[in-house]
């Protein structure tokens, strides 16, 4: 069936996703009314029927009650049907215009009813009249269409008139209020409509402005994954070289030399640690947003721990004539994570000792409330305006440092504070001002009184023996550059260790056929698509058991995370000497202890 188009009607004067609104509402109120309609109908038609009689009004009502059914079933079906937006609207108008006429024929019974029966269905119209202001949303052809039959045959009941009537003046009147009240009506849809659209114009904005910000922030963990990304291949590339001649200039340093020989390996040993601390301060990002940072809470002495601060300190400030100063209560006791929290403290110590020219640096603990200790570090330094008070704890951002100077590193410190509070749950606040100084409050939960310790104890637990001699410890290296495992072999053969080299995995096991190594040294990052993982598996199916560290100068949080959730020992590449040689000692030394072959698990 072809439906003419009445003018003014079309979604493209009203947008498709407000007549796409409009047919919703439609059908939900086309199943909500028939109920009170049918009812006003039913009384319309026995009020006829009282006055008449004959099947006259029940045929009426019948039509009436058939009208209801279909928009009952066409419009409450008018949002899944396949027509178009134009089409389903032209649809309602029909609807509408059809139930306005049935209900505006009723008017046919006045001839049969005295005044007040009419005064009823002149209420019941109106009512029903108003009451489409709100079931069409105001939408003016729909309301139109039921409102105009209606109201006019309804005004022109009373300008013709009962018979006989004495007041004809008032029937007149009545008529010309039916039709103001009509207009009055028509400007109350306008109303409504136009409230309508804006309710949903206003919908629209917001949907626009989450799908935007969605997109913005989808954009902006883009780009920071991107930038972690980054980082960690800048720093793998930077660590392989560094890595080789920290080996190098270790094996070298172990060698007899003449004195300026000797402090010019001092000086390169000097210049690798500093670079390779802000190298470590990029890898301590990577770990957090990886995720793969673990949390051991335990309760310890807080005095005890801050004494070991001060002392760790003390030189470093005595060299710039600050003093350093520890307060704590001797009962205080907090329960957290000490290495995390000792790193928390120690890169805001450094930071009040770096940024204070005179004066003091002091970190004292008072209690914050009856389930937390506030630990404050509180310098006399250069302060911070208040204005970059957030941005202090954003990555690579260093207020006082315009020229970059590398010695005061790389503007992470304060964001892997922020990174590991969030990660403990702490709280940390800022308090500083230009030439005042700088104060971080730190809230960590108090822990259990320290209990009574039983005679004899004390003494400290069994460790792997640090100074151990590695003489004849077989050590397979696995590496897939030539300089990183010529650097490995003499430092090891320094050590006295016997040494086989590897660059791939097939002459790794081609290395194990023919020697069972105490110990694997293993590149996590291997050539191609191997890994250092997979090739640990692979030799440890030879050799059950035997021990195994990865080493490697990726911080890729990813990778980070393989290399965790395999359980294995991990070091960072440049590894320092002393810090390799302990690795290597515990791993073997944990062996020798074990009764079965397992996973190493780094300390």
């Amino acid at each position: 069936m072809h439906l003419k188009r009445p003018a003014g009607i079309g979604s493209e004067r009203i947008g498709p996703e407000l007549a796409q609104e409009l047919i919703e509402l439609f059908a939900r109120e086309a199943r909500r009314v028939p109920v009170p309609v049918f009812l006003s109908s039913l009384l319309l038609a026995a009020m006829a029927w009282n006055q008449l009689g004959g099947s006259l009004p029940w045929i009426w009502l019948a039509a009436a009650t058939l009208v209801l059914a279909l928009r009952w079933k066409v419009l409450g079906g008018l949002p899944q049907a396949s027509h178009s937006l134009d089409v389903k609207l032209r649809i309602a108008v029909l609807m509408s215009g059809v139930n306005g006429v049935v209900q505006g024929t009723s008017i046919g019974f006045a001839v049969a009813l005295d005044t007040p029966e009419r005064a009823v269905q002149s209420i019941l119209l109106l009512t029903l009249c108003a009451g489409s202001v709100a079931t069409t949303g105001g939408y003016r052809p729909v309301f139109v269409a039921f409102v105009g039959p209606t109201l006019v045959l309804l005004s022109a009941m009373w300008a013709l008139g009962a018979p006989g009537a004495a007041h004809r003046w008032v029937e007149f009147f009545i008529a010309a209020l039916v039709l103001v009240f009509g207009g009055l009506m028509y400007q109350l849809a306008q109303d409504t409509f136009r409230l309508l659209k804006s309710s949903f114009d206003i919908r629209q904005e917001q949907v626009v402005l989450n799908r935007q910000l969605r997109s913005a922030l989808d954009e902006a963990e883009a780009a920071n994954r991107a930038k972690t990304r980054f980082l960690a291949s800048a720093s793998h590339d930077l660590r392989q070289p560094m890595h080789t001649l920290s080996l190098f200039g270790a094996a070298l340093t172990m060698r007899p030399l003449d004195e300026p020989t000797r402090q010019i390996a001092n000086h390169m040993d000097t210049a690798l640690q500093a670079l390779s601390a802000q190298i470590d301060a990029l890898l301590d990002v990577s770990k957090l947003d990886a995720g793969v940072v673990p949390v051991n809470p335990t309760t310890f002495s807080l005095s005890g721990f801050l004494e070991r601060l001060h002392d760790e300190y003390a030189e470093l400030a005595r060299a710039k004539h600050l003093h350093l100063e520890v307060d704590c209560p001797p009962d205080a006791r907090c329960e957290t994570d000490e290495v995390l929290l000792a790193r928390i403290l120690r890169n805001l110590v450094e930071n009040a000792i770096k940024y204070t020219p005179g004066g003091q640096v002091a970190v004292r603990v008072s209690a914050a409330d009856a389930a937390h200790w506030q630990v404050s570090v509180e310098d006399t330094g250069i302060g911070i305006p208040e204005a970059e008070h957030q941005r202090v704890f954003e990555e690579f951002y260093q207020l006082h440092n315009p020229e970059r100077d590398r010695s005061r590193g790389l503007g992470l410190g304060l964001s892997i504070v922020r990174r590991l509070a969030q990660l403990l749950a702490l709280t940390i606040d800022l308090r500083s001002a230009p030439g005042i100084g700088t104060r971080f409050d730190v809230r960590v939960p108090r822990g259990r009184p320290a209990p009574a310790a039983p005679p004899g104890a004390g003494g400290p637990p069994d460790a792997a023996p640090r100074g151990e001699s590695l003489a004849g410890t077989r050590v397979l290296v696995l590496d897939d550059e030539e300089a990183v495992r010529k650097g490995m072999e003499t430092l090891l053969q320094a050590y006295g260790c016997q040494v086989r080299l590897a660059g791939s995995v097939a002459e790794a096991v081609a290395q194990c056929e023919s020697m069972a190594p105490d110990i694997l040294l293993v590149d996590l990052r291997l050539r191609g698509q191997e890994s250092g993982i997979e090739a640990i598996e692979r030799l440890r199916a030879l050799h059950p058991g035997v021990p195994a560290i990865l080493i490697s100068g990726d911080t890729a949080p990813d990778r980070i995370k393989d290399a965790h959730d395999g359980g294995i020992a991990l070091l960072h590449k440049p590894v320092a000497p002393q810090a390799l040689h302990q690795a290597i000692t515990h791993e073997v030394h944990a062996r020798s202890t074990r009764h079965e072959p397992g996973i190493t698990v780094q300390p």
